[in-house]
């Protein structure tokens, strides 16, 4: 699986640790940046990703930043992109099963690297459900369409 991943500064370490966990995983990587700590900004990279992933160049995308809310808000500004900001396993799950997420957005502030790889990890092997819940997915897509 193919997976476009992105930060700001602040999300920048956290996205170090999560690239080396997912290439050891078997997983390939496309890393958009930031590229050290320096100040960036975050809508361009989270922009970036999102995009990527709409296009069909990745499977998945990953977004961190301080809160998770910037990346989050971006993402869901582009075409076929269902971010969701996920702070601990459970909402993980459920973004994939539920949701169908397509891009996770992590918060570095508040998940350190064992935390994220764990969400991560469930995020990357859930299943969505599909029956009631590809109903509302679809109504998502049909409610994108008509903007």
């Amino acid at each position: 699986m193919k997976i476009v991943i992105g930060s700001d500064h602040g999300g920048y370490e956290l996205k170090g640790h999560l690239v080396e966990f997912l290439k050891a995983e078997g997983y390939e990587i496309e890393d958009l940046g930031a590229h050290s700590k320096e100040s960036s900004d975050y809508p361009l990279i989270g922009f970036e990703v999102a995009k990527a992933v709409s296009e069909g160049r990745a499977e998945r995308g990953i977004l961190i930043c301080k809160t998770g809310v910037g990346m989050a808000i971006i993402a869901n500004k582009v075409s076929c992109v269902r971010a969701a900001a996920c702070y601990d396993v459970d909402l993980a799950r459920s973004s994939r099963e539920h949701n169908d997420c397509n891009v996770l957005v992590l918060a570095a502030h508040y998940t350190d690297f064992e935390k994220a790889r764990e969400i991560t990890r469930v995020w990357l092997t859930a299943e969505h459900l599909g029956e009631r819940h590809q109903r509302r997915v679809q109504q998502i897509n049909d409610i994108e369409t008509r903007q």
